[in-house]
């Protein structure tokens, strides 16, 4: 998924991404953009045929957004010229068509401070100490940051990225671990099944634990889920994580109370909750951008903020007349990366080119094709 810094593991239909090393130096460029869903990936493509190099940063740990968080194996029929695609194909039909523009992914972080310099730059800090000096920003973070629903049990969350876990980044870090998986969606499904299956990332022992024997998940995918507990590979067992124990300060079991109120101590190495996630806007409203309803303003020529250099595309932008839909963030990716070229190249004379006939953008893409010779 990203031929520069990371390649990504796929296992059933998970996708999982090696952290992002943190560079402590500030790191400068002429784009950053927030929000690596459809909208922030196709904002990669229409500013690399502009030959416009960019850093992303999302606080997924993978690429997708909505896409893959809500609806990754479901329909979608209005994209343009495919009549039927998934959050998961969109996703990764993006990235295939972005591979050529080497753009830098950071995931796993969350842009908490932006500071206008007297240069007229922009200092982007981020939760992980990563710091970009970038003459534009686009925000295409969808309805906001994504952050999981937590399990709220006093003292937990001193586990967290050690024993407590609301993502996968590094599958390996798991195996021939004694696996609670708790929730009853996609994800939770889905990882129950990846840590269950023989293979390098295979846990100890996995159980899933769900409040009642019923699941909003593909039912395929729980149809495997059931076959792998009756093959003794994994279990089940309804019920609600109402308390933990630890031992020498390490998380050692998790206490489930099941429908009839009988509680049963579950052994544990690392807990793994899914109960979805939950979008904020975060930090974007400390920034002093004009804000309507936890929505940006922008104009719709440049799709610009009411600050110059900062452009919103796809759902965190509002105008006139405004559609929440994936093909209209597209339109305003186009119109803000050539709202941000003079201010990249202000000595430089933008023109619209068409990627079928010029030769510019055939080398761009690496495209080119060779002149026959004698």
């Amino acid at each position: 998924m990203e031929r520069q810094n990371r390649q990504a593991q796929r296992t059933g239909s998970l996708i999982f991404l090696a952290p992002h090393p943190v560079n402590p130096a500030v790191i400068e460029t002429d784009a950053v953009i927030i929000g690596a869903g459809p909208v922030g990936l196709y904002q990669v493509f229409q500013l690399g045929l502009l030959e416009i190099k960019v850093h992303v940063i999302d606080s997924l740990a993978y690429a997708g957004g909505q896409c893959i968080e809500l609806y990754p194996d479901k329909p979608i029929y209005d994209i343009p010229a495919l009549p039927a695609t998934t959050g998961r194909e969109l996703t990764m039909s993006l990235l295939r068509q972005i591979e050529p523009f080497g753009a830098t992914f950071h995931f796993g972080q969350e842009v908490s401070t932006l500071e206008k310099q007297t240069d007229g730059r922009f200092l982007l800090t981020t939760n992980k100490g990563t710091a970009f000096l970038s003459k534009t920003i686009f925000i295409a973070a969808g309805v906001g940051a994504f952050q999981p629903r937590l399990l709220r049990l006093d003292g937990l969350d001193k586990f967290d990225d050690t024993q407590l876990f609301y993502r996968v980044i590094n599958p390996a870090d798991f195996a021939g671990q004694d696996l609670v998986i708790v929730g009853g969606g996609d994800a939770a499904i889905d990882a129950a099944i990846a840590f269950a299956k023989a293979g390098q990332i295979q846990a100890k022992s996995v159980t899933l634990v769900h409040r009642r024997d019923s699941f909003q998940a593909d039912p395929a995918k729980v149809a495997e889920m059931k076959d792998l507990c009756e093959s003794k590979a994994m279990q089940f067992m309804a019920g609600q994580v109402t308390s933990y124990e630890e031992k020498e300060g390490k998380l050692c079991a998790a206490n489930i109370t099941d429908p009839e109120g009988v509680t049963h101590a579950l052994p544990v190495d690392k807990l793994l909750v899914f109960f979805g996630l939950s979008p904020k806007l975060g930090p974007i409203a400390d920034w002093g951008l004009a804000i309507e309803r936890k929505q940006l303003p922008v104009d719709t020529e440049k799709f610009s903020t009411s600050e110059p250099g900062i452009f919103a595309v796809g759902d965190i932008n509002t105008y006139p007349g405004k559609k929440k839909l994936i093909v209209c963030g597209f339109h305003e990716c186009v119109l803000a990366a050539f709202g941000a070229a003079p201010i990249i190249f202000p000595d430089k004379t933008i023109q619209l080119q068409y990627t079928t006939t010029s030769t510019k953008l055939h080398k761009v893409l690496g495209v080119e094709k060779s002149t026959p010779t004698d």
